[in-house]
């Protein structure tokens, strides 16, 4: 099952993995004017399709009135068959730079794998394709998991700022974390920035294995599509 950006993000807060501050709504009444959130704000489109951005599904308001004027444009709207029912608003980062990371199952191998690059923002097809040595790749063993030598190896592969080395290892070890404690077929974030306030997951790409549905009560609460508490 493949999450709205939302409820990966609800589950990046039970890791304690920094993202930016947001609220949740399905309808404008539910936008409280002391939402208690500081502009510039990102208004974002919830589906589960890509190229929110270029539809015009992504807004930055900068106040009260461009808030307003972005919900009603944004909910109700039809970005490529997909109709948006829902809205993340979230405060804006600034980001000083954007990297890609993602764990996923290699099944051929039999191992996690951990995908690294410092090409974020960008589509990770197109990193692979054109730049193939921007993209590193780690198979992790499930019987070891995921050490912190590997993680500082592939994050001096890949070129990464080593002046934020340690807030790296901390996030990329608890959204490993993230995707072996949940049975996750996919955790991917484009982008991991580097931000004026550090290191944090500005996006968010998950996919549970539902074979698992019986270790995870919560995973019922995402198919009704309701926020967990």
């Amino acid at each position: 099952m493949n999450l709205f950006e939302y409820q990966g993000k609800e589950l990046y807060k039970k890791f304690s993995i920094p993202t930016p501050k947001s609220t949740f709504i399905k309808s404008k009444s539910e936008l409280q004017s002391d939402h208690g959130l500081n502009y510039p704000l990102v208004v974002k489109a919830q589906v589960q399709v890509g190229g929110r951005g270029k539809a015009g599904g992504i807004k930055v308001a900068n106040n009260n009135i461009e808030l307003d004027q972005f919900v009603d444009d944004i909910l109700g709207m039809d970005i490529k068959g997909h109709l948006v029912e829902s809205l993340l608003i979230e405060e804006a980062s600034e980001i000083i730079k954007e990297y890609y990371i993602s764990f996923t199952l290699d099944r051929s191998e039999k191992k996690y794998l951990m995908m690294l690059s410092s090409k974020g923002g960008m589509d990770i097809e197109e990193v692979a394709e054109n730049s193939p040595d921007d993209l590193i790749k780690h198979h992790i063993s499930p019987s070891v998991g995921l050490v912190v030598s590997d993680i500082e190896n592939a994050i001096t592969k890949a070129n990464l700022d080593s002046e934020y080395k340690d807030q790296l290892l901390d996030i990329i070890s608890k959204l490993y974390n993230l995707f072996v404690d949940n049975d996750c077929d996919l955790v991917e974030v484009n982008p991991l920035a580097i931000t004026s306030s550090g290191v944090s997951a500005l996006d968010s790409k998950v996919s549970l294995d539902m074979n698992a549905e019986y270790r995870h009560e919560e995973f019922q609460q995402f198919e009704k599509d309701i926020p967990i508490p």
